[in-house]
């Protein structure tokens, strides 16, 4: 999987100079092994409540969750999004060898962190895309130390998603076990798992979203289908529905969802804020 002519094409590293974070939001460095810096960036809503770490797509940095890490924080959720060698300010060059072992010293490194600045929410792990790879290694290898896992945009099978790339895997003598081998690893997590996807998905398929639905192993398992999004436009197609979905899956995996009474009352300060905007 470390052939050039896979690497080529299986990763689309973006390199830019470390940006400022924005108000709230701090950086984060871990080492990893080889001398490889990796970049992380926490988007904090507080310390006690849910924290998301965030693995993210192909051809993406941290700076494109400028934006969106705040309306995590809206739903009073922590994201911390990570990069992978090679991306953003993060040095070393990408490999399929290191994604994963990278992706598992990261996760330790933010969860040591974390525990150190008092962080006291429950953990879930999330990926997107390419970062389902990394997400659900992490979730498979560490289960005892997360609430949950999130997959947006995840692929179950490796061939079939190199072949769209360009990428003849089962040509050059490469056996989906010997890939990222998402299949397998979902089968043995057993925490509360949600995927999302887009109805028209066309570098990933919506039957890889069914696909890892149906091998989940977990007993708590959801799935939602985004109508008319495609692999980058989810958020776009769903708007806040995106973020309060996953909020509401986050509250309910780690117990904190509120009850009838505190819903309500949420409820009536929401009408009470758009009867407020609405006046003149």
């Amino acid at each position: 999987m470390d052939r050039p002519e896979i690497t080529q094409l299986l990763f689309h590293p973006v390199q830019v100079a470390r940006t400022t974070p924005p108000a709230g939001a701090i950086d984060i460095d871990v080492p990893v092994a080889d001398g490889a810096t990796i970049a992380c960036r926490l988007y904090s809503h507080a310390p006690a409540s849910p924290t998301l770490i965030f693995f993210h797509g192909n051809g993406e940095i941290i700076p494109d969750y400028d934006e969106v890490g705040p309306m995590y924080v809206r739903e009073h959720l922590n994201l911390l999004v990570t990069e992978y060698r090679g991306y953003g300010w993060s040095t070393g060059s990408p490999l399929a060898s290191t994604l994963l072992p990278d992706s598992n010293a990261v996760f330790l490194a933010l969860k040591k962190w974390l525990a150190g600045h008092d962080y006291t929410g429950a953990l879930f792990v999330m990926g997107r895309s390419l970062g389902s790879a990394s997400a659900i290694d992490v979730a498979c290898t560490h289960q005892e130390a997360i609430t949950g896992l999130i997959i947006e945009s995840g692929f179950a099978k490796t061939l079939p998603l190199a072949k769209v790339l360009g990428i003849d895997l089962a040509g050059m003598g490469i056996g989906e076990e010997q890939t990222f081998d998402n299949t397998g690893k979902i089968a043995r997590i057993t925490k509360p798992t949600f995927i999302l996807h887009g109805q028209y998905d066309q570098l990933i398929p919506l039957w890889q979203a069914e696909t890892l639905q149906a091998e989940s192993g977990a007993r708590n398992k959801e799935m939602q289908i985004v109508p008319r999004a495609g692999h980058n436009t989810l958020i776009a197609e769903a708007g806040p529905l995106y973020f309060q979905a996953i909020r509401k899956f986050v509250e309910k995996a780690a117990g904190i969802a509120p009850d009838w009474r505190e819903r309500r009352r949420q409820f009536k300060a929401q009408q009470a804020k758009q009867a407020a905007g609405e006046a003149p």
